[in-house]
């Protein structure tokens, strides 16, 4: 009996990328959503509403509070800007809450050092109701972000089928690239819905100090964007230390990319995290999901996938303590509170059995 060859074809899923430097490292910067929403009442609440003083403000203290400098660049609005759209079609703000128009905003972003992001959504409305993206108006609205100088946009998927977000995201990347300007794209491709966690809530009313912290490690050892949506008037010192972290940051913007994954899920309810980072290094996230009170955790870097032959130094990211002469079968114990986390930046400072200069 005569059998035929069978023939196995792996199919690899591309990534296709532009050499145009945009995004090489996770974006950081400002958010209007979750601390603003749609508030659009400014008679009743002119200091928080959606509008160009609450927007000059916050570009303001990006620049003079020092998170430009630490890379938080990006001033981004989000919904419930939009006017309407004027005779020919073309996008407008709101005449009351924007009196001066988009461009005049970007222009007060880049005089600071700023990059300014605007939001929109692939269908008819936006997720709040206000006129939306249509596939033929793809095109027009990004020729129109381009003309005002904007440099992101988020293109929410509120009112379009998967199917409409299948052809209308890739037509905006082909349009905002053929207008010739540079302009970051945050898209709802809902095949990888969840790959990336949204803003950072801290500074907030909703998270504890320890949240707090968890958040930010979590999303630094995710790799993920650092967009803070909180009131930079009014954010306490003790929430700009997270977020002004400079080793924090370091790693977040780590030039390998690469994501961090869950290597452990502990019976204990405590979860550990670890990101490869450059030069050997990585960062590891000990996270407790526990409510109780704080728990001591015994391990080794052996118990965590770390069997090479060399000796490492662990830096607390958040209390700068330093523990060296770790190998492979060290035995350690951290103490993680509840619901928080202890971050350590690990690296490689010389080989087992190597004499320490």
């Amino acid at each position: 009996m005569l059998q035929k060859p069978v023939v196995l074809l792996a199919l690899v899923a591309q990534v296709l990328m532009l050499e145009n430097g945009l995004l090489r490292k996770p974006p950081m910067g400002w958010l209007a959503w979750e601390r603003f929403r749609c508030n659009t009442d400014c008679d009743e609440d002119p200091k928080n509403c959606i509008s160009e003083r609450l927007f000059m403000e916050m570009a303001d203290h990006l620049a003079q509070d020092g998170w430009r400098d630490l890379g938080y660049t990006y001033l981004n609005m989000d919904d419930c800007w939009i006017g309407g759209r004027d005779a020919k079609g073309r996008l407008v703000p709101d005449p009351k809450r924007f009196p001066n128009g988009i461009a005049f905003l970007a222009d007060y972003a880049h005089s600071l050092g700023l990059k300014l992001g605007i939001y929109e959504d692939l269908g008819n409305f936006t997720c709040m109701g206000y006129p939306g993206t249509t596939l033929d108006k793809v095109i027009q609205d990004a020729q129109t972000f381009a003309e005002w100088k904007v440099d992101m946009l988020k293109l929410d998927g509120c009112f379009s089928t998967p199917e409409e977000r299948a052809k209308g995201y890739p037509k905006m990347a082909a349009a905002l690239n053929a207008t010739g300007r540079p302009i970051a794209f945050s898209c709802s491709w809902p095949a990888y819905e969840g790959g990336l966690p949204p803003k950072l809530l801290i500074g907030n009313f909703g998270l504890s100090f320890e949240q707090a912290r968890a958040q930010m490690a979590l999303w630094t050892v995710l790799a993920a964007p650092l967009f803070m949506s909180t009131d930079l008037r009014t954010i306490s010192a003790q929430n700009t230390d997270i977020l002004q972290n400079p080793l924090m940051i370091k790693i977040n913007q780590d030039p390998l990319g690469i994501q961090g994954r869950r290597i452990l899920k502990e019976k204990s309810h405590i979860e550990v995290y670890m990101r490869p980072l450059a030069n050997e290094a990585s960062a590891l996230v000990f996270f407790s999901r526990r409510t109780d009170m704080p728990y001591r955790y015994h391990t080794s870097l052996a118990q965590l996938n770390f069997n090479n032959s060399s000796i490492y130094e662990a830096q607390n990211v958040y209390t700068g303590d330093v523990i060296s002469g770790l190998h492979s079968k060290t035995n350690f114990t951290v103490i993680i509170n509840p619901s928080g986390v202890v971050m350590w930046y690990l690296y490689p400072i010389r080989k087992l059995g190597t004499p320490q200069h």
